[in-house]
């Protein structure tokens, strides 16, 4: 009954990663570095506490803003991890990272009005922008400039029209970790224009070489800065969908009233958990930091080990992004061919816009062991031979 679908979804289709990964589904013995969701579960002391707090009545409706001391908490963690106060006016929880993504894009553009997104990009950032009836802009980069935006080409992607900005660092595909020059780049060139900049900062454990830096917290940016927080990856909670917004008290209180049409509140028992894991991250989260840094390294040095085949040394994230170019393939090709000859599962880089063109995304969501034997299979294939 296609009359009876909107004509911005009619047309609609199965990309061509999604044959590669039903063409994966053949086989018994896949190796599977697609998704990006951690193979751990939940803490168990997590779980436990939100059970008890289900059990002892918190099953309703919360405030529309979140529980009061979950949004105490996150203020309290970006005071005491990073330095940075902010007023509990300023948070509100949502329904996952991506429900906030919407909600903001939502609060933030009038129709027709363009946000830049940087590439290699998190592959909802386009249509996240057109939801909201906006035009996303894409700004190029390369593996030459360490897939560092760079100033240039920021600017030249601004028009009237041009409202705001996404920054993801670390980066997801790319596990880019931006440098403190380029951050501050993006800040003057934000100022200069008067853009809103939206910090999906959702890999913020996952800092190999130098400490996290909220955007928010440069100079004269918290009033221009709306910050995306996710429990998903720092936690492990990518079920429970439960995430934040940090922005200026008038931004959040828009967004709560966008929110009351659409979802009304993040679920009650998904907070306590969030609750419960905040207050105990100083214990949860090194280890789970430790294991994905390990993972990446093994990866890492083992694609070293390979013709046709380069990557950065781990900056952030739990990705390796992976240079194929070597091989004369492009990266759907490659991919395609990694899951015929040797049953794994990764995803092209043009998943993750044009910049990603001769790349390869691979979540390190499975163990060492694992890891090992990808690599043992990708060696005995004819592209990676010498």
């Amino acid at each position: 009954m296609p009359r009876f679908i909107s004509s911005r979804y009619q047309a609609g289709s199965a990309t061509q990663m999604s044959v590669i990964a039903d063409r994966a589904r053949e086989f018994d013995d896949v190796i599977n570095f697609s998704l990006g969701d951690p193979d751990l579960t939940t803490d168990a002391g997590i779980i436990e506490a939100a059970a008890a707090d289900a059990k002892a009545g918190h099953t309703h409706y919360t405030s529309s803003l979140g529980y009061p001391e979950l949004r105490q908490g996150i203020v309290d963690m970006y005071r005491d991890d990073y330095g940075v106060e902010r007023s509990v006016d300023d948070v509100m929880v949502t329904t996952s990272g991506c429900h906030a993504m919407w909600l903001v894009m939502e609060t933030l553009l009038d129709d027709g009005d363009e946000v830049l997104v940087i590439e290699p990009y998190f592959t909802p950032y386009p249509h996240q922008v057109r939801l909201a009836r906006g035009v996303p802009v894409f700004v190029p980069t390369t593996k030459e400039n360490g897939f560092q935006v760079t100033i240039g080409d920021l600017e030249a992607a601004i028009t009237p029209r041009t409202r705001g900005v996404i920054v993801n660092t670390p980066c997801n595909p790319t596990g880019v970790q931006w440098s403190r020059e380029t951050l501050e780049g993006v800040a003057r060139v934000a100022t200069e224009h008067d853009l809103v900049v939206v910090a999906d900062d959702i890999y913020t454990l996952f800092t190999y070489r130098e400490p996290f830096v909220p955007f928010a917290s440069l100079p004269g940016m918290a009033e221009r800065t709306v910050t995306i927080g996710s429990f998903s990856k720092d936690y492990l909670m990518t079920g429970w969908r439960i995430g934040w917004i940090l922005a200026p008290a008038d931004f959040v209180s828009t967004a709560r009233d966008v929110n009351e049409n659409n979802v009304f509140t993040a679920p009650s028992i998904s907070q306590r958990a969030a609750l419960n894991a905040l207050e105990r991250r100083a214990e949860l989260r090194p280890p789970v930091k430790e294991l994905y840094r390990g993972r990446l390294q093994r990866a890492y040095e083992r694609v070293q080990r390979l013709p046709h085949m380069d990557a950065f040394e781990p900056q952030g994230t739990i990705y390796l992004w992976v240079d194929i170019r070597e091989t004369g393939l492009t990266s759907l090709e490659c991919a395609a061919r990694i899951v015929e000859e040797a049953h794994i599962l990764t995803i092209p880089g043009t998943a993750f816009g044009a910049s990603g063109e001769g790349f390869l995304r691979l979540a390190v969501t499975v163990g060492e062991e694992q890891i090992d034997e990808a690599f043992d299979r990708l060696e005995r294939m004819s592209i990676f031979g010498d």
